[in-house]
């Protein structure tokens, strides 16, 4: 338990002082954007290359591992769905409700208490799993939201889902990696060198970056959906993976990676795709804010019960 804490509450801490620098004045609304955009297309792409390259591919990838760690979000989104239409969640919040339901930070928060807490090896697992499962989630993410719109045509639907999947830096660096890995092509000390400069910029920033973007004033203006959207999110997503797990046999040191992606909190992109797909911003902010706060005490849960 001592692990975890130390693990997990200086993370929270540099996103609440992300927060506090951004009301104090000295992360303006207008840095916020270029710094997140370096992270995401720079920092967090060169990490995960380096750490996945140099790694031994058949030894950090699990396909059983892989198929009960995506199973469960297929189960959750089809949950969000059925929740949302019991609590008669309105059409244009619908789409961005089920969203903020199952997809994860796994870039910015997922990798950063994997690596913290299980180290290079387990970034290394981490990094391969959140490839695929960021496949799945925008995936699942475009296809609710657009089931849920308000008259986006298909050629619209059909190009968004490519850019966000095969445009996602984070998916590339890590199947690019995949690819150095299992082809065994080295890089050179220069490149390497390089990047684990860039790299080393990557976790900070991005946990001040999404410390930046908490807004309290969205979190009690859509509390109750909210809420909703972090219990299935940060619990139910979890407890059904571990359920997977534990039923297929995954030893413990196999599966926490797993387990850490899908108890992150919903993504910030989930933002940036109810903007571009007609869905509530608000609610995505209001959701993002709210669980990424909660998860700091539903990963302190999930993790002490196997550290």
């Amino acid at each position: 338990m001592v692990q975890v804490i130390n693990t997990v509450i200086p993370i929270f801490a540099i996103i609440l002082l992300g927060w506090a620098l951004q009301f104090k004045g000295f992360l303006p609304s207008n840095l916020i954007s270029p710094l997140n955009g370096l992270v995401y297309y720079l920092a967090i792409p060169a990490m995960i290359f380096r750490e996945v390259a140099k790694a031994s591919f058949g030894t950090h990838f699990n396909l059983l591992l892989l198929a009960a760690t995506l199973v469960p979000v297929a189960i959750v989104f089809v949950i969000a769905l059925g929740v949302g239409s019991f609590y008669a969640v309105p059409k244009g919040h619908m789409g961005t409700f089920v969203q903020s339901s199952f997809h994860g930070n796994l870039g910015y928060i997922g990798l950063a208490v994997a690596y913290y807490l299980l180290g290079e090896g387990g970034f290394t697992k981490a990094s391969i799993l959140a490839a695929f499962l960021m496949v799945l989630q925008n995936f699942a993410a475009v296809f609710g939201l657009q089931a849920f719109s308000q008259g986006s045509g298909e050629r619209h639907r059909f190009w968004f889902l490519v850019e966000k999947i095969l445009g996602n830096p984070v998916v590339f660096s890590a199947l690019l990696g995949i690819l150095f890995s299992v082809t065994r092509i080295p890089v050179p000390e220069l490149i390497d060198r390089s990047l684990h400069i860039i790299s080393g910029m990557a976790l900070p920033l991005a946990l001040l970056v999404i410390g930046a973007s908490i807004s309290f004033g969205l979190i009690r203006s859509y509390l109750k959906l909210a809420l909703s959207s972090g219990f299935l999110k940060l619990l139910v997503l979890p407890g059904v993976g571990l359920l997977m797990y534990l039923w297929l046999g995954i030893p413990r040191t196999q599966f926490l990676p797993g387990l850490i992606l899908l108890a992150s909190p919903t993504a910030t992109i989930t933002y940036v795709m109810a903007s571009e797909m007609r869905g509530s911003t608000d609610l995505a902010t209001a959701a993002v804010s709210m669980n990424t706060l909660l998860s700091a005490l539903t990963f302190m849960f999930w993790l002490s019960l196997f550290t």
